[in-house]
């Protein structure tokens, strides 16, 4: 081997140490990158995994919270569409007593105004049907009353006592409405009895 050749086969030897050395660190840097770029994508991978168990999490705790709160509202308008019979089953049952029965319910109310005086207004149906002595029955329940001749035709039940400007609105329906609160905390009790 001539000289010329021992010097290229020197090169060539040396090459080929620093391709392999070169070689061997870019595998090495590869394989770190590699490592640190699989544990970035893993701790971006379990970080997206309890983001995305958080959002379950919320998003199911809100889905039942507004599925209760439904049925609370379908269960609260039951309630009331019940309450809103019975009060119209009152009422109705008020309206349609019998004219004995009826009159006496319209004296036991007069009771409850105390001394106070004026005039009675009826409605026309009521008029016709009450007992000629009901301005008699009036007083004696302690009202000073005199009954009007003329329909009061605002009304569809019980009476309006009027004295000048002021109105003692008796009908059945703003009775119920003015007492309202209480018949339907009876109505729940009886209804919805736990």
């Amino acid at each position: 081997m001539s000289s010329g050749e021992k010097i290229l086969s020197s090169i060539r030897s040396d090459s080929e140490e620093s391709v392999a050395k070169i070689r061997s660190e870019s595998k090495e840097k590869c394989e770190k990158l590699l490592s640190k770029g699989r544990k970035k994508a893993q701790e971006i991978t379990d970080a997206a995994e309890l983001k995305k168990a958080q959002q379950t999490e919320r998003l199911t705790k809100a889905n039942n919270s507004r599925t209760e709160l439904e049925k609370r509202n379908m269960l609260l308008a039951a309630r009331r569409a019940e309450i809103d019979k019975a009060v119209k089953h009152i009422l109705n049952y008020m309206e349609t007593l019998e004219t004995k029965e009826y009159f006496e319910l319209v004296c036991r109310l007069a009771s409850t105004l105390g001394n106070k005086e004026g005039i009675v207004f009826l409605n026309e149906k009521d008029l016709r049907r009450a007992p000629k002595d009901l301005e008699k029955r009036l007083n004696e329940s302690g009202i000073k009353a005199t009954l009007s001749k003329t329909p009061y035709n605002n009304i569809k039940s019980g009476f309006i006592l009027k004295n000048g400007d002021i109105e003692d609105n008796m009908s059945f329906d703003a009775i119920i409405a003015e007492r309202r609160e209480a018949i339907e905390d009876l109505i729940n009790r009886e209804l919805f009895k736990k």
